[in-house]
Order: C-alpha cells, then sequence, then structure tokens
C-alpha cells in the first residue's frame, strides 16, 4: 500500500512539470504525508523514550539547587541534605542521563563517589502523603506510625507485590533521616513512590547483587558508585579496577569465567533465596557492573519484579504471542479466551545468556588459552541456555541441567587457566 502512494505522489509530481496535476492526485499526497507525521506523533507520545531529553550540569545543578531550597524551607528532610545544602561534604560532579523523568546524577560524598538517583526531577511531582487529622491527636506518635505504617506496606504490596512483614519500618525510614515530623512524612513519602528505592532498601541486608540505599535528601536518594558495563567494553565491563587481573588474553579469559559464575550466583540467588523469584525485565550491561572482586551488582531495577507483581503485569488481554512480551520477560497467550499467561515462560538465565553470555562465549574464543573442546562445549550450553522457546517447552529439570552444565564448564575453564598459569 505504501508503495503504491508512493507511485500515486511520484506521478503527481510528474503531472505537475507537465500540468497536468489533478486535485486527487494532490489530495493523495497530503494525506500520505499527514499520516506519516502523525504515526510519528502517536510513536512518540506512547514511547516518550523515543525522545530523550538532554542531560546537562547546569539543569541537574538547578534541580539540586531547588532541592536544598526546599530542604531550607522545611519542606523536606534527609541524612544527606546537611552536606549536601550547608556543609558541602556531597559534591555534585557530572550528569548522567535523564529518562522519561528519572534523574541520575554523580556526585562525591566525603571523597566517596556515589550516585543520586530520583524517579522526578521536583520533589511536587509525587503524590502528596494524606494521613487522618486526628491520628496523632488520638494516639500520639505510635498511632500516627501505626497509620503510616498500613499506609507503606499498601505501597510495598503495590510496588513490588510484597508484603511487609512485621510491625516497623524496618530499613525503609532509618533513624527517622532527622528534620521536623512533616518533612520526614513527605520525604518517605516521595522515596516509597519509587519503586527501585522500595527494592533496594529491602534488599540491601539480603543480597550482595543489589547496592544498598547510602542515604537520601528529599525524593533523591544515594546509592554506591560502580561503573555500569557497556557493548563497548571487549569483556562488556571494566576490569581496571578488579584484582589481580593480569594484561592479555588469558588474563581477560579468567575475569569473564568468574563474571559469568558470579552471574549464575545471582540467578541462583534471585530464583531461591528469597519468599518470591525476583525477575529481571531489561538485562543489559549497562544494567550491571562489578565490584573488584567480580561480583556481579544490579544498579538499575526499575524493571525488576517480585513473582506476585510480575504475574500481574503478564496477565492481559492479548491476540498473539508478541502481545505478552514484557521487555525481557515473555509469557504466551491463550487465545481461547486472549489472555496472556500469567506465568512468565522464560527466565533470568536465558536472558543472561542470550544477553550477556553469547558475547562472551561465542565463536572468536580461540584466543583462550583453554583447550578448543571447552570452548566449543561452552558455546554450545550457551546456545542451548540462549533459546527461550526450548527453554519453554523443556521441562523444569532441563533448565536446571543446562544451568549446572553452564557451572561445571566455568569451573573447568578457570582451572585450566589456573594451570596454565604455573
Amino acid at each position: 500500500m505504501a508503495r503504491r502512494r508512493r507511485g500515486r505522489c511520484g506521478r503527481c509530481g510528474r503531472c505537475g512539470r507537465r500540468g497536468r496535476c489533478g486535485r486527487g492526485a494532490l489530495l493523495a499526497c497530503a494525506a500520505w504525508t499527514a499520516g506519516w507525521v502523525l504515526a510519528a506523533a502517536l510513536l512518540l507520545r506512547a514511547h516518550p523514550g523515543v525522545r530523550s531529553e538532554r542531560c546537562t550540569d547546569e539543569k541537574s545543578r538547578r534541580i539540586l539547587a531547588a532541592l536544598c531550597q526546599e530542604y531550607q524551607g522545611g519542606v523536606l528532610v534527609g541524612d544527606l541534605c546537611e552536606d549536601l545544602c550547608v556543609a558541602g561534604q556531597l559534591r555534585y560532579q557530572r550528569c548522567l542521563y535523564y529518562e522519561r523523568g528519572k534523574k541520575v546524577l554523580q556526585a562525591t560524598w566525603r571523597g566517596r563517589p556515589i550516585i543520586l538517583k530520583s524517579k522526578e526531577e521536583a520533589f511536587s511531582s509525587f503524590q502528596p502523603l494524606s494521613l487522618p487529622e486526628d491520628a496523632a491527636e488520638e494516639g500520639g506518635p505510635d498511632a500516627l506510625e501505626a497509620e503510616l505504617h498500613l499506609l507503606v506496606a499498601g505501597e510495598v504490596r503495590n510496588a513490588l507485590g510484597l508484603e511487609l512483614s512485621g510491625g516497623s519500618l524496618g530499613p525503609l525510614w532509618p533513624g527517622r533521616r532527622g528534620g521536623g515530623r512533616r518533612g520526614q512524612l513527605a520525604s518517605l513519602w516521595a522515596l516509597l513512590q519509587q519503586e527501585e528505592f522500595v527494592l533496594f532498601s529491602l534488599l540491601q541486608d539480603l543480597s550482595r547483587h543489589a547496592l544498598p540505599v547510602l542515604g537520601s535528601c528529599g525524593h533523591f536518594y544515594a546509592v554506591e558508585y560502580l561503573a555500569a558495563g557497556s557493548p563497548r567494553h571487549r569483556a562488556l565491563f571494566p576490569l581496571e579496577g578488579a584484582a589481580g587481573v593480569p594484561r592479555g588474553g588469558r588474563g581477560q579469559a579468567r575475569a569473564v569465567s568468574d563474571m559469568a559464575l558470579s552471574f549464575l550466583d545471582m540467578v541462583s540467588h534471585f530464583e531461591d533465596d528469597f519468599a518470591h523469584r525476583l525477575h529481571l525485565c531489561d538485562v543489559k550491561p549497562e544494567n550491571f557492573a562489578i565490584r573488584s572482586d567480580f561480583t556481579v551488582v544490579a544498579i538499575d531495577v526499575d524493571m525488576a519484579f517480585f513473582e506476585p507483581k510480575m504475574r500481574e503485569i503478564l496477565e492481559q488481554n492479548c491476540t498473539g504471542d508478541e502481545d505478552c512480551n514484557f521487555f525481557d520477560c515473555f509469557s504466551k497467550c491463550d487465545l481461547r479466551v486472549n489472555k496472556c499467561g500469567a506465568e512468565r515462560v522464560n527466565s533470568n538465565l536465558q536472558v543472561i545468556c542470550d544477553k550477556i553470555f553469547r558475547h562472551w562465549f561465542s565463536s572468536s574464543l580461540g584466543s583462550w588459552a583453554i583447550p578448543f573442546p571447552l570452548q566449543r562445549q561452552l558455546r554450545d550450553a550457551v546456545q542451548e541456555c540462549a533459546d527461550p522457546w526450548s527453554m519453554a517447552r523443556s521441562p523444569p529439570r532441563a533448565a536446571s541441567d543446562v544451568f549446572w552444565k553452564l557451572r561445571s564448564l566455568l569451573r573447568a575453564t578457570q582451572r585450566e587457566l589456573q594451570e596454565a598459569e604455573k
């Protein structure tokens, strides 16, 4: 259809030169052009990430200046506000990125590199907290905190699909974060509306594969700075800061095998060590980093969901399987009821094999100081693991077998490299 319309428009151009262009052809050309303009506008509206916001130091400094102005006015509080706004111990360094409202800035805090994050630019962009006015009057601070706990539990349930256990706000509100009561509650509520903050806060004492929250000021929270991965790196992750990595192909091969084993450890950890499975729906090098001991850390978990929330997200209307793909998390369409299945059919392991391990364990491994048969076994195991539909059709036992096969081959790789270094 588009080709025929272009042809018609082309004839219009030729007709115009001959003086015989009809009004109908001109209208068709105009309609075709307007249609493409409208389609482009709708694409930008439906996918705001296509229209990226420019990340600048000038705007970032203005955002932090507004944050400090509200802190000095008592609107918001946080255990980092004094260092940021008064003492000068928390200093802005550079803007990392803006994406669909989210602001990510690099700073130093008392000489330590950190990242400041917020889902929104302005404190006023978050829904204000609404508590019964008589809660504090009738029962004092205890009644107010009990009411707040109910609201927090509801927010955690909505964001993550989890039930907040116990009678304490726990890691979500350590030390009350200083300042007046009104500013405390408003600041906490703004933070709780950010799923990543909630997830990092709940995981910080439970997982070495997630970043701990270091503190906050208003709606901005701080996490440790770790250099993110990138497709531009040959090994996907910068290895300069890693401990004891010798130069050359053998050193890189050892680093890759260590990182791959840490990815497998993370997969097993997210699968088995919590009350619910944790699903990673946006797997790419940029969302992970490595510590100096090659431990893999998830540094961006905006698209990570525990099982109850994952089922809620996947269970949507559909006309085909493609409607049941939520980024890297896939389900299947039941055409009898035109509904996506609530259960994910691929897995964290499959996506990591596809998006990370394929890059490492491909046919380009000939420079590795390990026997070719072992290279080939690794490549074949990764290809088997990376096929989403093969894994989906296999019984659960098969997925476990692939995991242990990869782990065994990577251990064998480490042994070969250690022997080669002697």
